[in-house]
């Protein structure tokens, strides 16, 4: 109710689109006496967001750092050859058409720290490979198996690495009750796994040892750079759940609700023609 207005812009505003104003039920004139309180809170949460965003961006730029050093053309030749045999093991049956891709974040960095939300994996997939991987090369492996998937008809959850979202960290099939999930030392994978594969093994041994002193400084200053970005994320909140406290006798929720349910049966009502 009282971070900055989250605003979805009409692109054919009446005809398709239109504004829901919930401002009206801000009591303005209650909330003069507190407004150099609310300035004061809202610059703070909004500093510690942006410091926390500088460290997470600073801790995703180190990390593809590290997976360039490690991932050549040898290295994605051998998950490509693994990828190969999963498929063969896994996708096996003649093709039913085009599978549909969902794509949902299962992981995230949150003020609690690396948050994996596994219970849904274990929900939906009963043989469940673990991919123990630090060095960010599960997308070589992940990529050719769901393109395989999908070809085969298929439905798949994709789920993108928060720190780079260009990449693949998790695969859930869930109509053949099939997962495979990228384990970090930040977010590990807690249960008993169908398979465990340690891709990190796949990195070229000569490669690994040349710059091996280099990773390890790497990825000590990744794990400080998250550390200080989730205590941002700590103190950020903090300061939100203070301005929610500021502003909450401030606002008619009955209001707020009513406009709600008021717009829940105009959508009901357009489903049901």
């Amino acid at each position: 109710m009282v971070t900055t207005p989250h605003v979805v812009e009409p692109k054919c505003p009446g005809a398709v689109e239109r504004y829901i104003d919930l401002s009206q039920y801000y009591d303005r004139s209650g909330l003069q006496p507190i407004k150099q309180d609310i300035l004061s809170v809202t610059t703070e949460y909004q500093g510690h967001y942006k410091r926390a965003y500088r460290c997470l961006g600073a801790a995703g730029e180190l990390r593809r750092d590290m997976n360039e050093l490690l991932d050549g053309e040898q290295v994605q030749q051998r998950l490509a050859k693994r990828a190969a045999g999963i498929i063969s093991r896994e996708l096996k049956g003649p093709s039913h058409g085009e599978g549909r891709t969902d794509q949902r974040f299962l992981s995230a960095v949150t003020h609690k720290g690396a948050v994996a939300l596994w219970d849904t994996v274990s929900a939906q997939a009963e043989r469940i490979y673990e991919l123990s991987d630090n060095y960010a090369l599960a997308h070589h492996l992940l990529s050719p198996i769901l393109t395989a998937a999908l070809a085969a008809g298929h439905d798949a959850v994709a789920c993108p690495d928060p720190m780079a979202p260009d990449r693949l960290a998790h695969l859930i099939f869930p109509g053949l009750s099939l997962a495979f999930v990228t384990s970090t030392q930040e977010a590990p994978w807690p249960h008993h796994a169908f398979r465990r594969l340690r891709l990190d093994t796949m990195a070229d041994p000569y490669v690994y040892r040349l710059n091996r002193p280099r990773l390890r400084f790497t990825k000590r200053v990744v794990s400080a750079l998250l550390e200080e970005g989730v205590t941002d994320l700590v103190q950020a909140k903090e300061a939100h759940d203070r301005l929610e406290r500021l502003y909450n006798p401030y606002v008619n929720f009955d209001g707020v609700f009513g406009t709600a349910d008021r717009l829940a049966q105009e959508v009901l009502a357009l489903k049901g023609t």
